[in-house]
């Protein structure tokens, strides 16, 4: 039997209220659940931010572009072959969910009353739509076949607001070039990811009509993109995949085409650190609090063990004990108030927020058992570690005066 922890379970076996350090307790197992609880949801909405905004941003670009190296800003790339002897063997790689060609080029749309500047990206047969079918408002996706050219295209609904259009009508692009060219093309759908500085200039449709006013080949596209199965694997991908590239093509992550974005999200976690070293920091110094006040209260107690052999390592050791008990309390409760509140927003999105400033119209979680166990188990490390200094003040309590202690 494990003396110390049978002696410490005794220790908290105390009548509720009986003494002051009852009180001092319940305010210890307070904060470490209340940390907990702030730590949970912090981190579920940090990465729940960072995911959705990640989400959406890879909508547009994919997770890793490949094109010639003098594409830019201008969404003017020159053409590559769709034909490339590196296809299987990128196919293979691990992690790689999905490829695809496509080709982007600016333009404007012109109504009768108003124009607006785009990027008419350009998809082909193959293309992955889940994305925007899973944010379409209005109409559906286009239907882009092996032969025929579709005229169809999906806007966003802020374009469709500030033009006045609706699914259904037409659309008239104007290409700057020599000479100018005009697509009448008709809207098939309506899209909305919230994504503000996206949303007002893509135009989706079919990569035929890029090729067509570029004057290039059938087999001619501006790139390929790829779309992979785990974003924490994005970096390995486009190492692996610049391996297999010819020296004229280059492997761009969504993070290199947007690092504005990417940046700002990296910031998020400054935030996260600060709160739970805060949060570390109250729940530890309110259980330091409580060992020496226990400690106090116990000295005759501790007198006692001393008279009959028990070493300073082992009432240490039971005090210890004693703070994980609460510890642990502590912990059951802030995982329930954590993940309640949490599973609540997942579920009924109870907290909303403007789509114009947060690019989301409720606050997103995501919840990862790996952090839930990461959370619970620094907690309780740290918060034991906080109080293995202060244990060794029984080291300085002699048996004679503590057990006339009064």
């Amino acid at each position: 039997m494990n003396t110390s922890l049978f002696i410490a379970r005794r220790l908290g076996g105390a009548k509720p209220g009986s003494t002051y350090t009852s009180l001092i307790k319940k305010i210890a197992i307070t904060s470490i659940a209340l940390g907990l609880a702030v730590m949970i949801i912090s981190v579920a909405i940090v990465t729940g931010f960072q995911s959705e905004i990640s989400d959406k941003v890879t909508g547009f670009g994919s997770h890793i572009q490949i094109t010639n190296h003098d594409y830019n800003i201008s969404f003017e790339p020159r053409p590559i072959s769709s034909y490339q002897d590196f296809i299987p063997q990128l196919e293979e790689i691990d992690g790689v969910r999905h490829i695809q060609p496509f080709a982007t080029k600016p333009g404007i749309i012109k109504t009768d009353e108003d124009i607006h500047g785009i990027i008419l990206k350009g998809n082909g047969p193959g293309t992955d739509w889940s994305f925007f079918s899973r944010r379409l408002t209005d109409g559906s996706i286009p239907e882009i076949g092996d032969t025929l050219r579709s005229d169809e295209v999906i806007i966003s609904s802020l374009v469709s607001r500030r033009l006045r259009l609706s699914k259904g009508d037409d659309l008239f692009i104007y290409f700057i070039q020599d000479p100018p060219r005009i697509r009448r093309l008709t809207i098939s759908g309506i899209y909305d990811t919230g994504l503000e500085e996206l949303d007002k200039i893509f135009v989706i449709g079919d990569i035929r009509h890029i090729q067509a006013l570029n004057d290039w080949e059938s087999d001619q596209i501006g790139g390929f993109e790829v779309l992979v199965a785990d974003f924490g694997s994005l970096e390995r991908i486009r190492r692996d995949i610049l391996e297999l590239l010819p020296y004229d093509l280059e492997a761009r992550s969504i993070r290199e085409l947007y690092p504005q974005i990417f940046d700002w999200l990296s910031l998020l976690d400054m935030n996260v650190y600060v709160i739970i070293t805060l949060m570390v920091l109250v729940a530890g110094i309110n259980m330091i609090t409580t060992l020496l006040i226990s400690v106090l209260e116990k000295t005759n107690a501790i007198g006692i063990l001393k008279a009959v052999g028990g070493s300073n390592k082992i009432i240490r050791r039971i005090f210890l004990y004693h703070a994980g008990i609460l510890i642990s309390k502590g912990m059951i409760t802030g995982n329930i108030i954590g993940l309640t509140a949490v599973l609540v927003q997942h579920i009924w999105g109870v907290v909303s927020l403007s789509p114009e400033s947060y690019y989301v119209s409720e606050v997103p979680v995501n919840i990862q058992l790996t952090h839930i166990l990461a959370l619970n188990a620094g907690t309780f490390l740290l918060s034991i570690a906080m109080l293995i200094a202060p244990s060794y003040i029984v080291a300085r309590i002699s048996p004679v005066k503590a057990m006339i202690f009064r």
